[in-house]
């Protein structure tokens, strides 16, 4: 054997040492095997290959660098192993140990596969929160309510799961965060749900109680889901707490960006001591607001009955458009200062409260961003979620600053109303603890025969609402030292004078402030001077919060859109064809006996038949008819369904509401052709009667009712169109002689529907008043106001 021979069958080993080593280094990434291990493996092949004197033939080949993830290929290599360099068993069973931690490591692998999208998922739904929140800022802008009621982002079912996804980072126990960026994402979650709960708070007052109860528990089971899992991590490690400082040459080796993989150890613990006092900020703001309900409801009926009493109709009295407009925005007012309480929910001391947790959290994710450009730069993230931890991390991030301008708002909008700003933080109002008050004296009713059980229960009870009450009065009294934090930065600007405009402002805004609160009670009604305005703005006197005149204003003005959106969807078909073809005291209604059908609806629909069904008109007149009965028909179900319950004349209105759809969509009268081709022999008398006597074949004749599924319906429509026929043959004597034309019965035809519809719309100010009526449910209550501002708008 030569030298060179044997130099390379000597190198060999090694080799193949050396590239065991590095796959099975690949390999270790992931599965952390012991160097130790591989070093003694490698070091026994090459023992073995000395021992034996049996060099490794070279033709055997290897792959070059063992794919990632591949169990087949680690085998493939032990094989070759074994079978070529004829290894000890012992060696291979080593080997082989090793095969179920890189099974493993694929299976990891291949699970977390789809981490990348599930953190596009999160980014999504944190997205969908923000444009929920932009859009509740932007209806507040819009409508000159900058306490921003929360009309879009709300609790619910959907907004809750939203969240939820947002949140997965702070949630997950068992996902590596071991990048900059991963830290300071899971950190930017936590900070995303505080401002998120800062802007949901006032929609509290907005629910009523079961809803209000129900979402409170499913919002706090997540919130304590979220604290415990954050603590669990910072427990492990995951989310640390700890101030030591690592070993430099481990952050070297492991971090791209040479900082600490913890961007600020305290961070965590601060954002778990701010979410649970912000969930005890709900929970109390919940107990006032049970409260406060009842006292918004009383007041509420007080104001209706006294807005009632000037709108009462009376025999030969006209109600005006004036009279209408201003019982329309009574009721706005009272249903936007307190009735759905998200006005005083948002004046609440909580609030406010909430608004600058919000800003200091803002502040500190702020501050911690200021430190992550350079992570990110690097792409110092190694978590299975990947690069979308940047997405992840910018769209909340852009999430937090956006959502901390509502809160913000409030707080400063409240420093506007008088008595909303005072130094007596240590009196708490009763509407704060009056519910556990209520509570406390309510008796429990057991089953148990033992008084002295009894007894033991109802002083457990008592002791337990006792100090609920305590922890009320002490969270209360909390958060109004907090929230004369604003002001004192209002002071301190205005008297260092750092900024002169915001010194002007903060005069204007107090200035008026006083007279305002002297004048209230004798202000008048924007649009009538003698009728006072205190009735309809609803507040708690125990805070002596009153609204100044741009508040008020604001009130009153907010029910102009809701107006003139009614205004832009008038019905101008039926406009122009009650200006032009009704009669006046509507003949129509008198001369063919309408009223006694019983159904506005079915006389409409029943004459819209016969006059379709004329072959000599012009079809732009026929689709113009059909629309102005389509727009009137809007109304006249309305005033049916407001004012005639009875169950006989329901049964008619749901009749005429079926042939309506028959005859608008298939041109069809009970499955008979309205566009017979032998109505163009016809007379027009011919064509009348051909109508009388079908309608006096459904009703006479027994034979279709045992052969048809709707009896009711053929026998309604049948004696309608039987009735209102006779009605014409009877009024109009030459149209069976020929002389009246087929158009001229169509224009008497189109008059009659018109006098029909103008009578029924006579009955649409009663429909307006009745929906301003007093309802014990606040959400139907405030959507039959706007029904009625929308309605006043069509109607005028």
């Amino acid at each position: 054997m030569g030298s060179s021979e044997y130099g390379t069958k000597y190198w060999i080993p090694y080799l193949l040492a050396l590239n065991l080593l590095l796959n099975l280094s690949l390999f270790m990434h992931d599965s952390h095997v012991s160097v130790i291990y591989l070093v003694t493996i490698c070091k026994s092949i090459l023992v073995q290959s000395f021992l034996t004197q049996n060099p490794i033939k070279s033709s055997v080949s290897f792959p070059r660098v063992m794919a990632y993830n591949s169990t087949h290929e680690y085998l493939n290599i032990v094989d070759t192993l074994t079978d070529d360099c004829q290894i000890p068993n012992n060696i291979t069973d080593s080997l082989l140990g090793y095969l179920k931690f890189i099974y493993r490591s694929e299976l990891e692998d291949r699970y977390s596969a789809p981490m990348l999208w599930i953190g596009m998922y999160i980014a999504l739904a944190s997205l969908v929160c923000i444009l929920f929140m932009v859009a509740d800022l932007l209806h507040g802008l819009r409508s000159r309510m900058l306490w921003v009621p929360s009309k879009y982002f709300t609790i619910n079912s959907a907004s809750l799961t939203a969240i939820s996804i947002a949140m997965k980072l702070p949630v997950d126990l068992t996902g590596s965060m071991p990048g900059y960026v991963d830290q300071v994402a899971k950190l930017g979650s936590m900070a995303f749900i505080c401002t998120m709960m800062a802007n949901l708070l006032p929609c509290l007052g907005t629910m009523d109680s079961n809803e209000l109860l129900s979402n409170l528990a499913a919002l706090s089971i997540q919130v304590i889901t979220l604290v415990v899992n954050v603590c669990i991590q910072m427990q492990t490690g995951a989310v640390s707490i700890s101030t030591h400082k690592e070993d430099p040459r481990i952050i070297q080796l492991t971090s791209p960006t040479h900082i600490s993989t913890h961007p600020n150890p305290v961070l965590p613990f601060i954002y778990v001591i701010l979410l649970v006092f912000l969930l005890i900020v709900y929970i109390c703001s919940s107990l006032a607001i049970l409260k406060t309900k009842q006292m918004m409801d009383s007041k509420y009926q007080k104001g209706h009955d006294i807005a009632s009493k000037h709108i009462q109709p009376s025999p030969g009295k006209i109600v005006t458009v004036d009279e209408l407009e201003n019982h329309v925005r009574k009721h706005w007012m009272m249903v936007e200062s307190g009735s759905c309480l998200h006005f005083i929910t948002a004046c609440f001391y909580t609030t406010s409260a909430s608004g600058v947790i919000c800003l200091l959290v803002t502040i500190l994710h702020t501050y911690t961003m200021s430190g992550t450009i350079k992570a990110m730069l690097a792409k110092d993230y190694d978590s299975d979620y990947g690069w979308s931890m940047l997405v992840i991390l910018t769209v909340q991030s852009i999430g937090v600053l956006i959502s901390t301008i509502v809160p913000l708002s409030r707080c400063f909008v409240t420093l506007s109303f008088e008595g909303s700003i005072h130094f007596k933080v240590f009196k708490v109002e009763r509407h704060w603890t009056q519910k556990l008050n209520d509570w406390k004296q309510a008796s429990i009713r057991l089953p148990f025969l033992s008084g002295r059980l009894n007894t033991v229960i109802e002083s457990s009870k008592r002791l337990i609402i006792y100090i609920c009450i305590e922890l009320q009065k002490g969270v209360v009294v909390l958060c109004k030292i907090i929230a004369l934090i604003p002001l004192v930065f209002l002071i301190c600007v205005s008297y260092f004078n750092y900024l002169d405009c915001l010194k002007d402002c903060l005069k204007s805004m107090f200035s008026s402030l006083r007279d305002d609160a002297m004048t209230l009670e004798r202000r008048p009604y924007p649009n009538n001077p003698t009728r006072p305005i205190s009735p309809y703005i609803l507040h708690i006197e125990e805070n002596g919060m009153w609204v100044g005149n741009r508040t008020i204003e604001g009130f009153s003005k907010s029910v102009n859109p809701l107006i003139q959106k009614g205004a832009k969807g008038q019905p101008n078909y039926l406009i122009k064809l009650i200006r032009e073809i009704s009669t006046e005291g509507f003949h129509g209604v008198a001369d063919y006996n309408i009223q006694s059908s019983n159904c506005w609806r079915l006389a409409v629909v029943t004459l819209t038949t016969i006059a379709i069904s004329l072959p000599e008109k012009e079809k732009e007149d026929v689709d113009c008819l059909l629309e102005c009965v389509r727009e009137g028909l809007v109304y006249v179900t309305l005033v049916e369904k407001s004012l005639d319950t009875i169950y006989a004349h329901v049964i008619l209105q749901h009749a005429a509401e079926t042939l309506w759809q028959e005859i608008r969509f298939t041109k069809r009268w009970l499955g008979n052709d309205l566009q017979n081709p032998d109505f163009q022999e016809y007379t027009v008398g011919q064509i009348v009667k051909w109508f009388r006597d079908k309608g006096k074949d459904y009703v006479v004749d027994d034979d279709w009712k045992f052969n048809n599924d709707h009896p009711k319906h053929r026998f309604i429509c049948g004696s309608s169109i039987y009735r209102i026929t006779e009605s014409i043959l009877h009024t109009y004597n030459t149209i069976d002689d020929g002389t009246m034309s087929q158009k001229e019965l169509f224009g008497r035809l189109s008059s009659m529907i018109a006098d029909i519809i103008a009578a029924c719309l006579t009955n649409l100010p009663q429909i307006i008043i009745m929906k301003c009526r007093y309802m014990s449910a606040i959400k139907e209550r405030e959507a039959s106001v706007k029904d009625a501002a929308q309605l006043l708008g069509e109607a005028t």
